[in-house]
């Protein structure tokens, strides 16, 4: 799993953010069905190599999971690292702010 930076890092980049949600959307899709709806959708005309490298950052950074069944790879989001990221830095904002009222 990720640390915190390469959550952020890894939602840095414009074609991730948007393999994020189409993974929000629709969960457990191969890398060919993710280049349609990237082209599709988003008008992007990535190359396969292009995305599995994206979606090889999302996966170091905790954010994609995958599973193989047969010769197929299925990827799917798991935002609990974003969760915690945001999550302690609400805390600690809550808590800072907190003694102001």
């Amino acid at each position: 799993m990720g640390r915190v930076g390469d959550v952020f890092r890894a939602l840095a980049d414009p074609t991730r953010r948007a393999i994020v949600d189409e993974l929000c959307e629709r969960g457990g899709q191969t890398l060919f069905e993710i280049c349609g709806r990237l082209a599709m959708r988003h008008s992007l005309g990535s190359t396969r190599q292009a995305v599995s490298q994206h979606l090889d950052v999302l996966e170091q950074a905790g954010l994609v999971v995958t599973r193989r069944q047969g010769r197929y790879k299925f990827h799917d989001l798991d935002l609990d690292p974003l969760r915690r990221a945001v999550g302690r830095w609400m805390g600690e904002f809550d808590a800072d702010h907190s003694d102001q009222h």
